[in-house]
């Protein structure tokens, strides 16, 4: 329907979808009267208020570009609802596409192109299956240097601390994963500072990173050989931690980011593992011991919910296993007994899925960071305060290290 206006004005007649396009434009409607004549109610210029101005044109963002994340302002970012254009928590308004989310793409393209480097150690009594677990985590013969070692072959009893490295790759992104296979413990007359030589390469791999830290002419990416992980493998006894266990933590726990796991635990049936489990946190809590993730580096109150489930389900019990089994039709991980198969990443026979993902795929970053910034600066700031200075070590590690890419 249309607007008419008198005889002694120029008639003008809009719809209402011609008055929408025309506010959009920016424009304010207006007809021409006698100078002094009084308004009529029907006078389109009080459609538009006056002090509406045309917007600025916003320009187009890119094609190339993907969708923004949510948080981010869009191209069309809202103009905010304090004076001065001022939104919520006191953002600007943009009034055209900038690209500031294409920052975390950034990020991720010089990630890929660098890689990670991830060191985790293994730690507990011999014949608990360490090695055998982290090449399962990893599905890959992680723990030896020779990538074409054969499932079949037995592993061999490790004598000495070793580290090997391997580059292994998935969807594009390269981690050079280091294994710090450790010999067991436990076995001779005499157990009295038996985790020493461990917690002394630990601090071996903190003084290495200090000396590259403070070089003059340090290297662009210095290579971190700092253990970010050790998984502490716990004997399915189904009693209670021996003494031996609670010293070892205890010291471990001061200069690692520790993550006890019952090995085995297909030993153990399903009461005697709830019941082991519950054992096992107590003691640790009444000991004093720490095991990751540590309640004080939570960050916010959802880091402590998701991370209070984690600490209730830990230590997780797992099976490890290489070897692969026919089951309904597929090929699976597991370790074959006269009443079945038991499935390694199948969550109603062990929790090794529950290990790996919380491992790798949800606090991989986060262990790293731990060891970073309270672990080694921890190091860091006793060896400089001590010493007054950097003085040199023993240069000789219990091992070297072997490279390869699988």
């Amino acid at each position: 329907m249309g607007v008419s206006y008198p005889a002694s004005s120029p008639t003008v007649s809009l719809d209402i979808l011609h008055i929408e396009e025309f506010i959009l434009a920016g424009g304010i409607l207006q007809r021409n009267r006698p100078e002094g004549s009084g308004r009529s109610s029907s006078d389109m210029s009080e459609i538009v208020p006056p002090e509406v101005r045309p917007k600025p044109a916003v320009p187009a963002k890119p094609s190339h570009v993907g969708p923004s994340p949510t948080g981010i302002p869009s191209a069309h970012g809202s103009q905010g609802s304090g004076a001065g254009g001022q939104g919520l928590g006191g953002g600007s308004a943009l009034l055209g596409y900038i690209g500031i989310d294409t920052i975390i793409e950034q990020m991720r393209k010089k990630t890929m192109k660098t890689g990670f480097d991830f060191n985790i150690m293994v730690v507990g009594s011999s014949g608990l299956g360490k090695s055998t677990l982290v090449n399962t985590l990893f599905k890959s013969q992680v723990s030896r240097k020779s990538s074409g070692w054969s499932r079949d072959e037995k592993i061999p009893k490790t004598v000495e601390i070793k580290a090997v490295s391997h580059v292994i790759e998935e969807g594009g992104v390269k981690m050079k994963l280091t294994v710090i296979d450790t010999p067991g413990f436990g076995d001779q007359i005499n157990n009295e500072n038996c985790w020493e030589p461990i917690s002394k390469y630990i601090n071996e791999q903190y003084e290495k990173f200090l000396k590259e830290e403070v070089n003059i002419a340090r290297k662009k990416r210095i290579p971190d050989t700092r253990v970010h992980c050790c998984l502490y493998f716990i004997s399915p006894t189904g009693h209670s931690l021996r003494q031996l266990d609670l010293e070892f933590m205890k010291h471990l726990s001061r200069v690692v980011n520790i993550i006890p796991v019952i090995a085995k635990s297909d030993t153990l049936t399903v009461e005697e593992k709830n019941e082991f489990k519950q054992k096992v946190r107590k003691e640790l809590e009444m000991s004093g011991i720490e095991f990751y993730p540590q309640k004080e580096f939570d960050e916010d109150l959802e880091d402590k919910s998701d991370n209070d489930k984690i600490r209730e389900a830990m230590p997780f019990a797992v099976v490890g296993s290489d070897k692969e089994y026919q089951v309904n039709g597929k090929r699976v991980l597991g370790r074959k007994t006269p009443w079945g198969v038991v499935e390694v990443e199948n969550p109603n026979h062990c929790e090794f899925s529950q290990l790996r993902d919380f491992l790798i795929r949800s606090h991989l970053q986060d262990l790293k960071e731990v060891t970073h910034n309270i672990h080694y600066e921890t190091y860091r700031a006793k060896r400089l305060n001590d010493n007054g200075g950097l003085h040199p070590i023993s240069s000789a590690t219990p091992s070297g290290t072997q490279e390869s890419n699988l």
